[in-house]
């Protein structure tokens, strides 16, 4: 599927963008961006030299859950000083220029619930990057992001197109389905997207032409796969 980017785009970088919230909700316990759903998915693009480059929602330093160094990936990357440099210095998504990404992809972890789906720069950069050709991504709750994302014509982007994302079941595994401000999956059902569950904590990857969406930090690798395989021919 490749076909679907512009060749050109294979030399530009993919923007990670990054959760800047850093409580779940009304508990106080801290959140904030998913280690693994970066870490993993950078791996599959390094290896195929696919640049990378970083934002969050307010910038610099965001904050950082799911800190599992016995991930070898995860920890690899954790004492990196390049990596830790580059996450540590994020840029603000409202200040990026579109054009200058062949795609864009949102990391999860709860944060991404709560100023994913309100930021005017989501909205703004996830559309510009879709509607010049390039591949929008996201896994676990990153996808909260395309939950007001709509396209030039009014129409909500992942509206008739097959998605994967964090499932109610498993927001309720993990007990914060009271928690959250809505719940994913149905907000995305609602905006007329075709929810495709797995079975809670096995790996599922959804690819609809330039959309590709993961269920849970299982599947962020395979996020990643597939990410490279769209802009790599």
């Amino acid at each position: 599927m490749a076909h679907d980017v512009p060749s050109a785009a294979a030399q530009k970088p993919v923007l990670f963008v990054l959760t800047s919230h850093d409580v779940k909700g009304s508990t106080g316990e801290p959140t904030g961006y998913y280690l693994g759903e970066v870490t993993h998915p950078l791996a599959v693009l390094e290896a195929a030299a696919v640049p990378v480059e970083f934002a969050s929602i307010e910038g610099g330093e965001p904050p950082v859950d799911g800190l599992d160094l016995s991930d070898p990936i995860n920890a690899r990357y954790w004492n990196d000083a390049g990596f830790l440099s580059a996450v540590g210095s994020t840029l603000i998504l409202g200040e990026v220029d579109p054009s200058r990404y062949a795609a864009i992809f949102f990391a999860g972890g709860h944060g991404a619930m709560w100023d994913f789906p309100t930021s005017p720069a989501v909205q703004k950069v996830a559309r510009a990057i879709y509607e010049a050709g390039g591949v929008v991504a996201a896994v676990c709750h990153g996808p909260a992001a395309l939950v007001n994302v709509t396209l030039s014509d009014g129409s909500p982007l992942v509206a008739g197109k097959d998605v994967a994302a964090f499932t109610n079941e498993e927001e309720a595994a993990v007990g914060l389905d009271k928690v959250v401000p809505f719940l994913l999956a149905t907000a995305l059902s609602e905006r007329g997207a075709r929810h495709q569950p797995a079975p809670a904590w096995t790996a599922k990857v959804v690819v609809d032409g330039r959309l590709v969406t993961g269920q849970n930090p299982q599947s962020a690798t395979g996020v990643g796969e597939a990410l490279r395989d769209l802009l790599v021919a």
